[in-house]
């Protein structure tokens, strides 16, 4: 499953040609059934959801051994290049879309594992907003909330 998360910084000046006018880091993140982490891709805000899917997709192949078959993902990755780019590394992608008669609050099959998972993570401070520079440092931050939402699961088992 994979979605993206954009953390915001404060707004720019008048963006370039094609280019939308958001700073910040835009978080891709793969996770399983059960909300454990399998890649990451940090990326600028500004770009496109559906350019990072090659990258992701090789990630979560060289994690897994090229176990994953299937993938769902969110509006953002839809298109033809994203499919194809899947593809490539053996996965196909199922969008999760929303209903169209959506009244109140609907919850997405598949979807709300990801969505869980960003909820989870928000709650780190230093995740909450884009203090970072370097998407690097972010990642890494991200790692780490992630290692100790993992240790707080086995925690819980071992008690």
């Amino acid at each position: 499953m994979k979605r993206s998360s954009t953390i915001c910084a404060q707004c720019c000046g008048s963006p370039k040609v094609g280019e939308k006018c958001r700073k910040g880091n835009k978080v891709h993140l793969a996770v399983d059934a059960l909300g454990h982490l399998l890649a990451l891709c940090v990326t600028a805000a500004n770009e496109q959801d559906r350019a990072q899917v090659s990258e992701l997709a090789e990630r979560v192949q060289a994690e897994t051994g090229k176990t994953v078959e299937i993938a769902y993902v969110d509006q953002g990755y839809t298109g033809e290049n994203a499919a194809d780019a899947a593809e490539e590394h053996g996965i196909k992608l199922e969008v999760v879309k929303l209903p169209t008669a959506k009244r109140g609050f609907v919850l997405l099959p598949r979807r709300w594992v990801v969505e869980r998972i960003f909820g989870r993570v928000s709650r780190f401070r230093r995740l909450a907003r884009d203090y970072e520079r370097l998407p690097e440092t972010l990642a890494g931050l991200h790692y780490v909330a992630f290692v100790i939402l993992m240790l707080k699961n086995v925690a819980e088992i071992l008690a």
